[in-house]
């Protein structure tokens, strides 16, 4: 028995020998999922799902219309440095029907996909889908802490495909930035269909031009950011864009103040149009929209806030045909009162409570000839906005 005993050993020695120097191999050469040499890249990016959930009530005129519980916003966004002098950002909304029909190929849920190079100490080039340098802070504010908005930013198209240099002066007070982009992100037809006045044809370079600068002043208690916007919608019809943001910030309180004002020979916001469909077949000619938002912050303790939002909107439409015409159709209000409750120190999150109101009121030239009727609407929030960084 020995003897056999002693003969198996000899001859599965040498298998057990092997099979321990294949595993010792597996072992030195197994390599890990992310590379040792990649993973110091992620100390320099950021993973974050921009959200806000709430249940919301819905008021018509006063009158409880329904409640029910919302994924408000759910942008997933990811960001950072993948080389000394290349910045990347990708930012998805699910909260936002999918459109495939673009002309920059992406989808209208893509708010940014875009790389930025460090060309110079203090210049930088941009290139992808990015969002427009021509609004105030409304727009440069994270979305999730917007409620709501006003007329220009909610109607218009803010995330375009394009490019962008910037130029930031030695003192870094003073930032300037000029952008060449798409003017819209839907095609000609799919925006105006039909709709589209006689004579008004596409555009073979739909394209927009925008300059900003952004200011700094007394020791940074006072911002500013100023821009002007020029896209050419259609052939023989173009749009102007003036936007003023300015910010004040000291100590526990922040005011923001935003000045619009959109000249459009063709309505994009389409806020007059719906306003004369009644009796026109086309999208308004010579219209415009003068607006102002205004936000303050208060911080009453370290982890209460207070917030209210004020905002308005005139809407013109200067090209009516009608003789006895007026052009100023529509004034519309909103106030947005928030309470805002942080319970971590070390963590951003925070509950909410906020309210809607807003007010539309139309002329007497548009109720008498379009049948528009003024009305209200209202919206009670109780939820939770956060920035949830993951990595």
């Amino acid at each position: 028995m020995k003897n056999y005993f002693i003969y198996w050993m000899l001859v599965l020695m040498p298998v057990f020998s092997f099979g321990q120097n294949e595993i010792s191999k597996e072992n030195v050469t197994a390599t890990p999922l992310i590379p040792t040499s990649k993973a110091s890249l992620l100390k320099d990016v950021d993973v974050i799902f921009n959200t806000r959930l709430a249940f919301d009530n819905y008021f018509v005129d006063n009158e409880h219309v329904n409640s029910l519980f919302s994924v408000n916003q759910f942008r997933f966004e990811v960001k950072g440095k993948i080389h000394d002098k290349v910045f990347f950002r990708f930012r998805n909304r699910y909260t936002k029907i999918a459109d495939p029909n673009t002309i920059d190929n992406a989808s209208r849920t893509v708010d940014m996909a875009y790389l930025t190079i460090d060309v110079a100490p203090q210049t930088k080039l941009s290139f992808g889908k990015m969002i427009g340098d021509w609004g105030g802070y409304e727009l440069l504010t994270n979305p999730i802490e917007i409620l709501s908005y006003n007329t220009i930013n909610n109607y218009g198209e803010n995330f375009m495909a394009g490019a962008s240099l910037s130029y930031a002066l030695t003192d870094h007070k003073n930032k300037f930035n000029f952008q060449v982009l798409n003017s819209r992100t839907k095609t000609f037809q799919d925006q105006f269909g039909t709709a589209a006045p006689p004579g008004i044809t596409a555009a073979e370079t739909p394209l927009a031009a925008v300059g900003n600068w952004k200011g700094s002043f007394f020791g940074g208690k006072m911002e500013t950011t100023y821009s002007y916007g020029y896209f050419m919608d259609a052939e023989n019809a173009s749009r102007n864009l003036i936007s003023l943001g300015n910010k004040y910030k000291n100590n526990k309180l922040a005011v923001y103040y935003d000045f619009q004002y959109s000249k459009e020979d063709l309505d994009q916001k389409c806020v007059v149009s719906n306003i004369i469909k009644t009796k026109y077949a086309y999208a308004a000619e010579n219209v415009s929209y003068v607006e102002n938002w205004i936000r303050a912050e208060y911080q009453i303790r370290p982890k209460l806030n207070l917030l209210l939002t004020l905002m308005s909107d005139n809407a013109y439409w200067n090209g009516n045909p009608d003789p006895n015409k007026s052009c100023h159709l529509l004034t519309s209000y909103g106030i947005i009162p928030t309470v805002e409750y942080s319970p971590f120190a070390d963590f951003n999150m925070k509950f909410y409570a906020g309210y809607i109101a807003k007010r539309n009121n139309y002329s007497d030239y548009a109720q008498k000839n379009f049948g528009a009727v003024n009305g209200t609407t209202g919206q009670l929030s109780f939820g939770i906005i956060a920035p949830l960084m993951i990595l």
